[in-house]
């Protein structure tokens, strides 16, 4: 919350600057909403999501083309992957948004590019602790692998998650999302009336408990794995695979503390507020770019040979 209020500091004048032209324009509710501070901010954190995940997923998808075995592990990854370039697709055109200031595609396309935001969210936060799971099943011992016995079955596994995805997720995102307001169609990625319904309030706070409890369930589990490690290694503590194996398990932890986290913490603030302080949209779209982080996790995995 340090960081939020020492960017509100910074970028309170643009805003006002800006809030007052539109007002004396057209009604704000149709107008592009950030100040240029925001916009590239945006730009800048899509920009890099966009380069750097893009390297990361060609990369990655190299090195599990050499992979001979299918773990739940490697399976969870491949799906990373995917879902990392279904977002990286749809970055380009919120750059040009954000570049031009006006959204020359239809509204139902902007749905969909909106909604992709969310779907790549909770399902990397969803194969995170997939992966974190399996993961600690080893290290206790209850599983010495975890492994799919044919490629059919990682096919089937992987199908039923993205099924279930197209299925009930899709639909109701694509019409249920933006029908309660009145948007104009030259603006995209402002929906925020639909945070006056309160059923929309109460599923959007269930998630955010939800995240947050997740969150500190992983980090705790984490550090006492790290702990026992460290008791039992004492000695050899630094040069053990062992040790280094779990501390990269915090490759995941530390991109949903960071890219997740925060835009959660600061929704549970926003949903009360965002009638009042006209501000809080950007500031809600900004920390939602840092959520498009997670992208740069494939290219970290490469880089530190996880």
């Amino acid at each position: 919350f340090f960081v939020f209020f020492r960017f509100q500091d910074m970028c309170k004048e643009d805003f006002r600057n800006m809030t007052e032209g539109n007002r004396s324009s057209n009604d704000s509710s149709c107008a592009f909403s950030h100040s240029d501070t925001v916009s590239a901010v945006l730009i800048t954190a899509y920009s890099v999501a966009l380069a750097g995940g893009g390297i990361g997923a060609v990369t990655m998808s190299f090195v599990l083309v050499k992979m001979n075995t299918l773990s739940v592990t490697t399976t969870a990854i491949i799906n990373l992957v995917v879902v990392h370039s279904l977002l990286l697709f749809t970055v380009p055109f919120r750059l040009h948004y954000y570049i031009k200031r006006t959204w020359i595609f239809k509204m139902s396309f902007c749905k969909m590019v909106s909604a992709m935001v969310h779907i790549h969210m909770y399902l990397t936060f969803l194969f995170y602790v997939i992966t974190l799971v399996i993961r600690w099943l080893i290290f206790f011992q209850w599983k010495d692998k975890v492994e799919f016995y044919r490629k059919l079955h990682a096919i089937a596994a992987s199908a039923a998650v993205w099924v279930f995805v197209m299925v009930f997720v899709v639909p109701v995102l694509y019409f249920e999302y933006g029908r309660s307001g009145s948007y104009n169609d030259t603006t995209c990625f402002k929906f925020h009336e639909e945070l006056q319904q309160e059923s929309v309030k109460a599923l959007n706070y269930t998630i955010i408990v939800a995240v947050a409890c997740i969150t500190c369930v992983l980090l705790g589990l984490q550090i006492f794995i790290l702990v026992k490690v460290a008791r039992k290694l004492s000695t050899s503590l630094w040069s053990h695979q062992e040790f280094w194996a779990q501390v990269k398990n915090l490759i995941f932890i530390c991109v949903i503390i960071i890219c997740f986290l925060p835009y959660h913490l600061f929704r549970a603030y926003y949903i009360q507020h965002v009638s009042d302080i006209e501000p809080l949209e950007s500031y809600n779209e900004v920390f939602l770019s840092l959520t498009a982080l997670s992208c740069l996790d494939l290219l970290s995995f490469v880089l530190s040979g996880s």
